[in-house]
C-alpha cells in the first residue's frame, strides 16, 4: 500500500491551517493592537463640548480620562471618563448630538462598549452632545454621558463627511472641503 498520496494530502492541509492561523492572527493584531495608542490629554480641557450660547467647546469637568486614538484614521479616537455634571445641567447647557452611534472600540478598550452605550442612548438612559464639529473635515466628536456620570467620547462621521467621502459634493451649510478631498 502506498501511503505517499495521503501524507502528501496532510502536509498540504497543514500548511493552509497554520498559514490560515498567521494571517488570522495577523489581521487581529493590526485591528485591535497595532495602530492604537494611549491618547495624552491636555489637563483641564480633556473633554470639551459646545455650548448652546456659542461655537467654541469649552472644558467640563471629567475625572479618570482614558483614551486611544490612531494615525490610521479620524474615526479611532475613544475615550471613557466620569464626570460630576447631570444630565439636566449638561442638557441645559450644551448642544446636544442627534444621530449619535457610537463606533466598536478594540476589545483591550474594555471601558467603552459600544452596544451599552448606544442602548443607553435609545433608551434614553444617556445624552449625546456635540464636543468638537469637524475635528477634522468631516468628522465630529461626540459625547454620551449616563444619568451615573459615566461618559464617552468617539469620532463620527458627520452629513457633510458622509456626501463628501462617498464622492459627491458637500450638502449646503458644509465648511469648504479641502483640496486633498476634492
Amino acid at each position: 500500500m502506498n501511503a505517499g498520496p495521503i501524507n502528501a494530502g496532510k502536509l498540504i492541509v497543514g500548511a493552509i491551517v497554520i498559514v490560515a492561523a498567521i494571517t488570522g492572527g495577523f489581521l487581529w493584531y493590526t485591528a485591535e493592537r497595532a495602530y492604537y495608542t494611549p491618547v495624552a490629554f491636555q489637563p483641564g480641557a480633556e473633554i470639551r463640548l459646545v455650548p448652546l450660547t456659542s461655537d467654541q467647546p469649552e472644558a467640563i469637568i471629567v475625572n479618570g480620562v482614558q483614551g486611544i486614538d490612531a494615525d490610521s484614521s479620524p474615526i479611532k479616537f475613544r475615550a471613557c471618563f466620569t464626570t460630576p455634571l447631570t444630565l439636566a445641567t449638561l442638557t441645559e447647557t450644551y448642544r446636544d448630538y442627534p444621530g449619535a452611534e457610537p463606533l466598536i472600540a478594540p476589545s483591550g478598550f474594555d471601558c467603552f462598549d459600544a452596544a451599552a452605550i448606544g442602548g443607553a442612548l435609545e433608551k434614553g438612559e444617556a445624552l449625546a452632545f456635540l464636543s468638537e464639529p469637524n475635528i477634522t473635515y468631516g468628522v465630529d466628536r461626540v459625547v454620551a454621558v449616563m444619568g451615573d456620570g459615566r461618559g464617552f467620547a468617539w469620532n463620527q462621521i458627520n452629513a457633510c463627511g458622509r456626501e463628501v467621502f462617498e464622492g459627491r459634493p458637500a450638502p449646503e451649510g458644509c465648511p469648504p472641503v479641502p483640496e486633498g478631498l476634492k
